[in-house]
């Protein structure tokens, strides 16, 4: 005979049945955990270049590039049009002050340089005979002035007889205004030679001076010349190290186009560009840091370009180490000007994360085995440190490497 349940009887019944589907959900939730578990991104720690968070100076500066080049270089150009005879030294080659270089052909030179030379000695000539025909001109009318003024001296003698005479009144007053109008004439004719004299004189004066002037520039093209002549037989003008030079033996060489490169190899600086945006903190005299691979090397801003070209400003950092063996000729280095000082700075290590001022996201260890994905404001920077200004505190340590491939990720487990 059946009976009816109690009604805690129907629940153990309930449960029994409900039972293996509540162990199903539960096992069903451990395996979820597990696989989320197992498929969270992880980084190996030897992987990591991790830097801590601390306060400090920075120095802040503005980044450039630049290139090694020998301190001193020096272009020489052919000083005429003409061309190549012979070349006597190869590129690469060590010269010493006054070591021929190559030969130019001078011929042509040469003959203006005799011609010129023949032109001003005729200039001389010319001027010899010019002074001996003044000389003569000159004696004739000063002999020319000696006799009118004897003639004059005795029509004033006669001109005083005619008076005397009509004073006894032997003469006639005709007689005393002739003896008068001769005695005006010959002075008038008289003032009239000394004046052609002195006008004479200046005259041949200056036709001397034009003539001295004209043999004096002659004589300076000559000079120069002469100076042309000798650039022309090209020579090292110091100790140096032939870079580049001009070895096809009869090519013709214009005025001005460039034969030879000597550069001292032993010193060197560093040639720099920098955006626009940066020109008004780079100044002459600003201190300046060279990364050369690992090595940095201080120096000073020596020279800037004023103006901008293709949106960047040129200018030479000279270093305080300009004869470091590590330096090369055409080495590529970044270049850090130093613009400001920042007092007691939360700071964190400079890396290839930091590409200016703004807001990172950057992976910071929440514990020892976990990194959790935070936003930083990051402000000015050096060679060695960027200012930290929102995100971080003292103590934190950040990945600074390469995280590139975990852009999605939040958090990593550091293994």
């Amino acid at each position: 005979m059946d009976r009816e349940l109690s009604k805690s009887e129907r629940n153990s019944i309930r449960r029994k049945r409900l039972m293996p589907y509540l162990i199903g959900l539960v096992a069903l939730v451990v395996v979820v955990a597990a696989l989320l578990l197992l498929m969270r991104q992880s980084v190996k720690r030897a992987d990591l270049l991790v830097a801590t968070v601390d306060t400090g100076v920075i120095e802040t500066s503005v980044t450039g590039s630049g290139s090694v080049v020998p301190a001193f270089e020096e272009i020489i150009n052919s000083p005429i049009n003409t061309r190549i005879v012979e070349v006597y030294c190869k590129a690469g080659d060590s010269v010493e002050a006054g070591t021929p270089l190559l030969r130019l052909d001078l011929q042509s030179t040469e003959t203006e340089l005799n011609k010129l030379k023949d032109q001003i000695e005729m200039k001389r000539y010319e001027l010899e005979q010019q002074r001996v025909n003044n000389s003569t001109r000159m004696s004739d009318l000063a002999m020319q002035v000696k006799v009118k003024e004897m003639a004059v001296n005795r029509l004033e003698v006669e001109l005083r007889n005619e008076r005397y005479l009509d004073s006894l009144g032997s003469g006639t007053g005709d007689r005393v205004r002739q003896a008068e109008l001769a005695y005006n004439t010959g002075r008038l004719e008289l003032e009239q030679l000394r004046q052609q004299y002195a006008n004479e004189r200046k005259v041949t004066d200056a036709g001397l001076n034009v003539k001295n002037l004209d043999i004096n520039i002659a004589g300076k093209n000559l000079g120069e010349l002469r100076r042309t002549l000798d650039d022309a037989r090209i020579r090292a003008p110091r100790k140096a190290t032939l870079t580049y030079v001009n070895d096809q033996i009869g090519q013709k060489v214009s005025e001005g186009e460039r034969i030879a490169i000597i550069s001292d190899l032993s010193h060197f600086k560093v040639d720099g560009e920098i955006a626009d945006a940066f020109g008004d903190k780079v100044r002459v005299g600003s201190k300046a840091v060279v990364k050369l691979g690992r090595e940095r090397m201080p120096g000073m801003v020596s020279n800037v370009t004023p103006l901008s070209r293709n949106g960047v400003i040129s200018f030479s950092v000279r270093l305080d180490d300009n004869a470091n063996s590590r330096l090369r000729s055409g080495l590529k280095t970044d270049v850090y000007i130093l613009c400001d000082v920042v007092e007691d700075a939360l700071r964190l290590k400079n890396g290839s994360y930091y590409t200016g001022p703004g807001v990172y996201e950057l992976f910071v260890f929440d514990s020892d085995d976990e990194l959790v994905k935070r936003n930083v404001r990051l402000g000015e920077s050096n060679y060695e440190y960027v200012e930290v200004r929102e995100g971080l505190k003292p103590g934190d340590k950040v990945v600074i490497s390469d995280m590139k491939k975990f852009v999605n990720s939040s958090n990593l487990k550091v293994k």
